[in-house]
């Protein structure tokens, strides 16, 4: 067998054999995550035309920071993904700041909006989140950790979810109305009064 030499090529210098590695994911600056996004719902809805029926999708998205901050939006799009991100773009706008005391609510609070009702009461310490269905979803998202609610009325998604943002929008700080100035009251009408007229 005739010798054959096989010339071995060394790497350039900083080259490995495969090439330059692509580590663009790797360098890249990540964006960090300040709030949680909380799809509640997706819904298929259809608009009538003349060939027929298209198709889009709704989608309803809660935010929130697990302390003081919290949003929901609604929004459609072509595919279920395009309808998240704009309904999270939406919730992001639409932010609330909730008086958070000792991980419960300060006050109860009872809203109705469109059909639904919703009403907020806080609890005790080791009680939880006693809430169902979309208002558990929001409430989840935010720093209480012990509240007692109820929905009453309708029991559409959405409704329901802008109930509870504005139940939560409606609480006051406890420091606000516990040491807050009293008002004098009225000055009540004698009966004197009353029969001269």
């Amino acid at each position: 067998m005739p010798d054959v030499k096989t010339q071995q090529t060394q790497p350039r210098q900083g080259q490995d054999r495969r090439g330059p590695r692509r580590n663009d994911r790797m360098q890249a600056p990540r964006e960090e995550k300040i709030f949680e996004e909380y799809v509640i719902n997706i819904d298929r809805v259809a608009r009538v035309v003349k060939g027929g029926r298209r198709f889009r999708f709704k989608a309803l998205v809660a935010v929130g920071d697990h302390k003081q901050r919290v949003g929901i939006g609604v929004s459609k799009g072509a595919d279920v993904q395009s309808a998240v991100a704009k309904a999270t773009e939406v919730a992001k706008k639409n932010l609330v700041t909730i008086p958070v005391t000792r991980e419960t609510i300060p006050h109860d609070v009872e809203v109705k909006v469109s059909g639904a009702r919703v009403m907020l009461k806080p609890a005790a310490p080791g009680t939880g989140v006693i809430a169902g269905g979309v208002v558990r979803s929001i409430i989840g998202l935010t720093g209480i950790h012990n509240l007692l609610s109820k929905s009453l009325g309708s029991t559409n998604k959405v409704n329901n979810a802008y109930a509870t943002i504005e139940a939560l929008k409606q609480l006051v700080a406890e420091e606000d109305w516990l040491h807050a100035p009293k008002r004098k009251a009225a000055p009540a009408k004698t009966a004197a009064a009353k029969e001269e007229k």
